[in-house]
């Protein structure tokens, strides 16, 4: 029998050459419930993303309009938006300096993108012509196995909406 460690890197050498040909790996709810513990005892679980803006007004007005939902708010300086599986956060720049000092940059990211599962991308892409200014792609099936359109929010943030494409 392999021992576990082998095992492990053998899968995760599998998946990095899968990820060279194919694209992003989609990951399912169930997958992720299956995922090996570290050494600590759990694996990390990343539950919250936090973007930091100067225009927390205009960024969480944005988010509430293209996420369909209402923000909990804990003061002028912050709110979040639940999805469902994790939480994305708003905070102002101006509170991320008091308590971080030179820690974050607003509106200066341009290497992560915030990925969103929805229904139906056609249709997310003609309800949003109104909200979104700056389109990056319009519904466009990937060759990962995803139907995807990709914009950018007030802050220059890219998001992908997406849904998997049946028989792939």
């Amino acid at each position: 029998m392999i021992p576990r460690l082998t095992a492990l890197l053998l899968v995760a050498l599998i998946a990095l050459a899968l990820l060279g040909t194919r694209g992003p790996i989609l990951i399912s709810q169930n997958q992720i419930s299956q995922n090996p513990v570290s050494a600590g005892g759990q694996t990390p679980a990343l539950i919250n993303t936090c973007l930091i803006t100067s225009n927390i007004a205009g960024l969480v007005d944005f988010y509430r309009h293209v996420l369909e939902t209402e923000p909990r708010t804990a003061s002028d300086r912050y709110a979040e938006f639940s999805t469902g599986v994790g939480v994305l956060a708003i905070f102002s720049a101006e509170a991320q300096e008091k308590y971080i000092p030179r820690s974050a940059e607003p509106a200066s990211n341009k290497s992560t993108i915030l990925e969103f599962r929805v229904g139906d991308v056609d249709r997310e892409y003609a309800r949003l012509q109104p909200i979104v200014k700056t389109w990056v792609k319009p519904p466009t099936n990937q060759p990962w196995g995803t139907r995807s359109i990709y914009f950018r929010d007030p802050d220059g943030n890219l998001v992908d909406f997406f849904v998997p494409v049946k028989g792939r």
